[in-house]
């Protein structure tokens, strides 16, 4: 059996109580948390560890859950600077997407996931929008394992305009998808249907996708209502709003994984609310693209589950979620003026307990006894950062990815005190160069 004792850090447990141990000590047995507690490590934990972390001026916190990306992306960069979503689609994504091959999809997704890595996630929903081949899903699923992270993957389809897929493509692809890759690598990798926009899915499809995903008992994960002219294409088609389609269809419940939710109204918010849907925001990417704030304050007083996203690279510039945690609580303040619209404790339970929910499991999130030993070490000790009056406030505030110390998942290091344990990374940021450049050539996208 073998064990980790981490001693001497700012234990956030996430618990229910928020409790925090400063400093404090955790016990890691396989792959599970055996104990937790305050002050010095018991003597006959040290003597039996097989590996013991000094985390002093380190927090220690659960893994952090990125709850929403696109792995290809992390090949398009800069390339949507200054464009309106729709605008950005046209001319930087669709097109580049086309001309991706497998490999260049199985590199851009080692690269994604590393960077998810050094910046502290260990948990990821891979909304995957390459489905030319069967061989590009695979390349992410392959790429995980490779990585280690977890990764729910949520496989795009369209049945509408460009790049529609026939409903028997999408269901035929979703039960091979299913059969080779959901539970695979211990359980790490999980499956969930990933319909890309709502207006551009029909009422039928949509009704069958989430009719089977119940039957395998499986999420669905689905852009909504993230920019104004999206809510007018859907009241052109059938005269409502995103929300309320998926009302109407039934679709909406606690399977049911809502991305954005910038352009959503009061009575929205409440069917959101009733339903028991999550809510995956993803603040840096709003701004970018100009979509707009998404109303969290009020979703948040409705009860709402509310995860944290970083969105794809090409419309972030990077999948650092600890940076997208300040943005998360600024944006809620500024668009709102209210100062305690978001609070350090429960934007933290956005990529923790909240993330955990959302890739449906009750054993992620916490640092409790028993729950997987999916765990996070951020570095305190720097200049952005000292002097730490309270963890919690500096994780949200002044922490970064390059300051991800440690990750932990299912027991394993993948990082360790800076560096990652599973690949060769210089070797895999030349390989994505390389093939970045081609792309861009072979797809005549300047």
């Amino acid at each position: 059996m073998s064990s980790i004792l981490i001693k001497n850090g700012a234990i956030l447990t996430m618990d229910a109580a928020n409790t925090i141990h400063q400093p404090g000590w955790l016990w890691v047995e396989d792959d599970r948390i055996g104990a937790v507690g305050a002050g010095q490590a018991p003597d006959a934990l040290v003597a039996r560890a097989n590996r013991i972390i000094n985390a002093e001026y380190l927090a220690v916190l659960p893994g952090l859950v990125n709850g929403h990306t696109h792995l290809s992306q992390t090949f398009m960069r800069g390339l949507g600077d200054d464009k309106t979503l729709i605008e950005w689609l046209k001319t930087v994504m669709w097109p580049l997407q086309a001309a991706m091959t497998p490999e260049d999809m199985r590199l851009a997704s080692l690269l994604g996931l590393v960077e998810n890595l050094r910046c502290g996630v260990t948990s990821l929903v891979q909304h995957h929008k390459l489905t030319a081949l069967p061989e590009h899903v695979d390349a992410a699923a392959e790429a995980a394992q490779t990585v280690g992270l977890r990764m729910q993957l949520a496989r795009g389809w369209v049945d509408m305009g460009a790049a529609a897929e026939t409903p028997e493509s999408i269901f035929s692809e979703m039960a091979r998808l299913y059969r080779c890759w959901h539970g695979a690598a211990g359980g790490r990798l999980t499956l969930a249907f990933g319909p890309m926009a709502a207006w551009r899915c029909s009422d039928e499809t949509m009704r069958q996708a989430v009719d089977l995903a119940r039957r395998w008992g499986i999420p669905t994960h689905i852009h909504v209502a993230e920019s104004a002219d999206e809510i007018k294409l859907m009241q052109q088609r059938n005269g409502l709003r995103h929300i309320e389609w998926l009302d109407a269809l039934g679709a909406l419940g606690p399977d049911m994984q809502l991305v954005h939710c910038v352009q959503v109204n009061r009575q929205e918010i409440a069917l959101i609310a009733e339903s028991g849907a999550s809510v995956i925001h993803c603040p840096v990417s709003n701004m970018y693209l100009a979509s707009g704030a998404a109303p969290i304050s009020q979703m948040l007083a409705q009860g709402i589950s509310l995860a944290l996203g970083t969105d794809g690279s090409a419309s972030h510039n990077s999948q650092d979620i600890l940076e997208t945690l300040k943005s998360a609580a600024l944006l809620a303040k500024v668009s709102s003026g209210n100062p305690t619209a978001l609070l350090p404790p429960d934007a933290l339970r956005m990529v923790t307990t909240a993330g955990a929910r959302l890739v449906g499991r009750d054993d992620l999130g916490s640092l409790v006894p028993g729950a997987k030993a999916d765990i996070t070490l951020v570095n305190l000790n720097t200049v952005r950062s000292m002097p730490v009056h309270r963890p919690e406030s500096a994780l949200v505030y002044n922490a970064s990815g390059p300051d991800a110390h440690t990750v932990i998942v299912d027991g394993q290091i993948l990082l360790d005190a800076g560096e990652v344990t599973v690949l060769d990374e210089a070797a895999l940021l030349e390989e994505a160069r390389r093939a970045a450049a081609a792309l861009l050539k072979r797809a005549e996208v300047e």
